[in-house]
């Protein structure tokens, strides 16, 4: 039996299955509680208070579960991020930074895209790495409107989720990206769409990742790298339907695993 310290990961829906899935790719051996606060879903649209406040409340909820480390896998509300350090200075958080980095130091021909929410756009977190990374590279920008709630639905390449992607890319591919930078943990569900539509020549690139090697770097630096054999057991969450939440994990490989539900009673999660 596993007893490590399980790692709490949480997204404004099933969003973060995509950095999940990257983590488990690296750390079979973890032990995982997920929560997708479906009931809220998207964030992107939200006021910044009231996705801070959402943030607390669920990192309050996953540490009472038995959490050590809290991944952020929401880039929307990886922009309380600092809010949240504040509040539980003891706890190891790992959060969203849109790659512009990565992408402006590939691109050839100087031109990338970034597909993001509106509140992810309007941080400061994307205006400062965009500031810093790439003030020599044209950055084109779409919110991509409707896609999250796609996604949400398991539509991952049906003919409405296709003409979202289009509108999005076609302008930014006549303008010359030969990068695409995904701002949302949902998009990178859509990554065989947004190849078939950008071409061969043009990059996508998903930060999954990149957080789980960041994830494995705290866990080790806090001494709560898991020592058990894999598989580590995984909780999944939900402040919404649990069968929305299922299928996704069915289309992941992970239909066995049962999905609870856990209410919201004011700014608490039952």
């Amino acid at each position: 039996m596993n007893l490590s310290t399980p790692i709490g990961i949480f997204d404004s829906g099933v969003g973060g299955l995509s950095v999940l899935r990257a983590i488990r790719q690296r750390l079979p051996a973890q032990p995982v509680i997920f929560f997708a606060d479906q009931v809220h879903v998207p964030y992107g649209p939200r006021p910044m208070e009231e996705v801070r406040d959402f943030a607390e409340g669920i990192t309050r909820f996953l540490l009472d579960q038995g959490a050590g480390l809290i991944v952020v896998a929401c880039n929307a509300a990886s922009a309380a991020l600092y809010h949240l350090r504040g509040k539980f200075p003891q706890v190891p958080f790992v959060g969203m930074e849109p790659a512009v980095k990565p992408a402006a130091e590939t691109t050839r021909s100087g031109v990338v895209g970034v597909l993001a929410t509106p509140a992810t756009f309007q941080g400061a977190l994307y205006a400062s790495v965009v500031e810093r990374f790439a003030h020599d590279v044209t950055v084109l920008q779409d919110t991509c409107p409707g896609l999250v709630g796609q996604i949400e639905a398991g539509d991952l390449d049906g003919p409405q989720t296709r003409r979202i992607l289009k509108r999005a890319l076609q302008p930014m591919l006549k303008q010359g990206i030969d990068t695409v930078v995904l701002g949302c943990t949902h998009y990178p569900f859509v990554i065989p769409l947004i190849e078939q539509i950008a071409g061969p020549g043009v990059r996508v690139i998903d930060p999954a990742p990149a957080v789980a090697r960041q994830t494995e770097r705290l866990l080790a630096q806090h001494g709560l790298l898991a020592e058990g054999e894999p598989p580590a057991p995984m909780r999944f969450l939900t402040s919404g339907d649990p069968a929305g939440l299922q299928v996704i994990l069915t289309h992941l490989g992970w239909g066995d695993w049962p999905v609870e539900q856990a209410k919201w009673e004011g700014n608490q999660i039952q």
